[in-house]
Parts: C-alpha cells; sequence; structure tokens
C-alpha cells in the first residue's frame, strides 16, 4: 500500500510545494521510508495488522470485489485474495512496484485474483468494487471523494489508513498499534470505515393500520452522507421521529403515536421508487408485525450532493496555512 508513490506523483495535482512541505515533514520527525526490493523508490507500506484490521472491519469475503487505489506492494488485494478468497485489482502510478505486486501475487497463488495496473487512481474505473481501500494523502482522499459518493453501488464498503474524508463522518472509526509502521514516532495507524449510502432525501407514503382503521402516513426526508432527519405526518397528525438510521440502502427509524403511546419500529430497503420491509408494532394493547411498502412521492437530493470537487489550489492554501 504506497503512500510516498502517491505523494511522488502528487506535483501534477497538488503543487510542489505542498510535496515538498509533506516530505520535509516526514524527514523532521525522525520517520523512515521503506524501499521496495529495486531499492531506489521510496514508498510506505501499510503493515500487515493493518491490512488484516482494514479487512476484517469491511467484512471482506468470498465474494468480494476488493479495489485499492495506491496499492504499493500489493498486499491489501493479495491478503483479500488469499486469507479471504476475495477478487479484485489495485492501482498504482509506480511501474516497478506494479510489476513487483504482479510477481507476490503469482507467488502467494492468487494472480487469477489479485492483479495490479499502472494507472492513475482518478481514471480507474471503480464500478464494480464491493470494497475500496486507500492509503492517500489527505488531501487526495477529499479531492476522490466526490467519485467514490457518485460511482459506487450504495452499500459499498470504503476502509482508509489513517486519513478521514473531511465532513464526510465514518461509520467506524478505531486507532490500533502499528510496531511495524515504516514512519511516525507512536508507531500508531487509524482505520476509517465508511458505507456508501443510498439516497433518502426527499418524501414517502405509505397506508398502515392505526387503532384498527388505515392512517396515510407522510415522511420528508433530509439527507447528508448517511445522517438523515426529517418529519412525518399521520392523518395530519405529527408524529415523533427517532433514531433514523441509513447504512447503504438499509434504512430504519422509529415513530411514536402521541395519541395511543404506540411505538413504531421500521427497517427496510431502499429501491429505485419506494421502501420495502417491516414495522414493528408495540403499545400498552397490541404487539405485531407489519409488512411495511412505501412509495417515493417526491424525489430529493443528499445535502453531498452538491459540494463542488475541491479545488487542488485551494487545498494546497489551506495546507500550507496549517
Amino acid at each position: 500500500m504506497s503512500l510516498v508513490s502517491v505523494i511522488t506523483a502528487a506535483p501534477r495535482r497538488l503543487g510542489v510545494r505542498v510535496v515538498g512541505a509533506l516530505l520535509s515533514a516526514l524527514l523532521l520527525t525522525g520517520t523512515a521510508l521503506a524501499q521496495d526490493d529495486f531499492g531506489d523508490t521510496p514508498y510506505v507500506q501499510t503493515p500487515q495488522n493493518v491490512v488484516d484490521r482494514m479487512l476484517q472491519v469491511a467484512h471482506v469475503g468470498p465474494g468480494d470485489y476488493v479495489i485499492d487505489l495506491g496499492s504499493g506492494d500489493g498486499r491489501m488485494v493479495i491478503t483479500a485474495a488469499k486469507k479471504y478468497g476475495a477478487r479484485g485489482f489495485g492501482v498504482d502510478l509506480d511501474r516497478r512496484l506494479v510489476e513487483l505486486s504482479n510477481r507476490l501475487a503469482a507467488r502467494a497463488g492468487v494472480a487469477d485474483r489479485a492483479v495490479f495496473y499502472e494507472r492513475n487512481l482518478y481514471d480507474t474505473d471503480l464500478t464494480a468494487a464491493s470494497v475500496v481501500t486507500i492509503y492517500l494523502l489527505p488531501e487526495v482522499n477529499l479531492m476522490v471523494r466526490p467519485k467514490l459518493l457518485a460511482t459506487l453501488k450504495p452499500g459499498t464498503r470504503v476502509v482508509s489508513h489513517d486519513y478521514n474524508m473531511g465532513d464526510w463522518p465514518p461509520d467506524q472509526q478505531m486507532v490500533l498499534d502499528a510496531p511495524d509502521k515504516p514512519v511516525g514516532r507512536d508507531k500508531t495507524s487509524k482505520v476509517f470505515f465508511w458505507v456508501v449510502p443510498g439516497n433518502a432525501a426527499g418524501k414517502w407514503r405509505w397506508r398502515l393500520p392505526v387503532a384498527g382503521k388505515p392512517a396515510d402516513f407522510e415522511l420528508v426526508v433530509s439527507q447528508n452522507f448517511q445522517t438523515v432527519t426529517g418529519s412525518v405526518m399521520v392523518d395530519g397528525v405529527a408524529w415523533t421521529l427517532e433514531n433514523a438510521r441509513l447504512s447503504g440502502v438499509n434504512i430504519s427509524f422509529i415513530l411514536n403515536d402521541p395519541r395511543r403511546a404506540a411505538r413504531y419500529e421500521f427497517t427496510g430497503r431502499i429501491g429505485d421508487h419506494g421502501i420495502a420491509g417491516t414495522v414493528r408494532v408495540t403499545g400498552a394493547t397490541v404487539q405485531r408485525q407489519l409488512e411495511w411498502d412505501a412509495t417515493r412521492t417526491e424525489p430529493g437530493a443528499p445535502a453531498h450532493a452538491a459540494l463542488k470537487k475541491p479545488d487542488p489550489l485551494e487545498l494546497q492554501r489551506m495546507q500550507q496555512m496549517q
């Protein structure tokens, strides 16, 4: 997993000053750069225990297709193939690292399931991925974020080593010991995990029995990344919406009937035009589970869809101000 191979290619995207500052910071902190077996191409390896943890957090299995952006020596995709039975590929701008990765995949007996290409990550087709792994600079994370959100299927898992995605909050994050990490003084690594959210924004309607009579529900949802909020009216009466959650295309929330102390726990999957799922109804005199089908009556767009792609020059200025 190559970080410095991204740094050495970054002048085309981020400017020489940023790259020089990053390399200087590595040297000033007393960190060392690992060398590949050619001896002259520096890159930062992801420690194997961090690779293992990233794949565990993403729940990688035999049915997954893993794409690694900035793949370095290929250990992420090779491990995914050998240990978890997955398939996938990695991309890197360093031809020698790509050649090394393909040799290592052959040596591990997984060359039919782990392949590596000399390719720019911005030009890489990600649509086949069920899991994307990255070890990139913070600025590059922000630049690739719009591509991840726009092209990956909802439910695709994304795992990043050390750096987050700005204001896209992770679904999970953790710090673990990384004694083999070739950079940094504290020998720890951060792991960030996201599930690409589906689109829940807009207005939804459905009908369910309330107190023995059919009632019309109207839910209005606002969304930013995987965070959803909203309001609901039931036959013209406002109900309380609680614990709204979105993970990929899976949505859940709770509605409370203010007049009857009844609780409706909804879970469902978002499709092209509707939601299909179940609702568990509990109260003083009732406890049952019903089928639930909602129709989107007014489409909406998540707030993050309107975010502009970061300007590399602006990112450079931000870096210089820090």
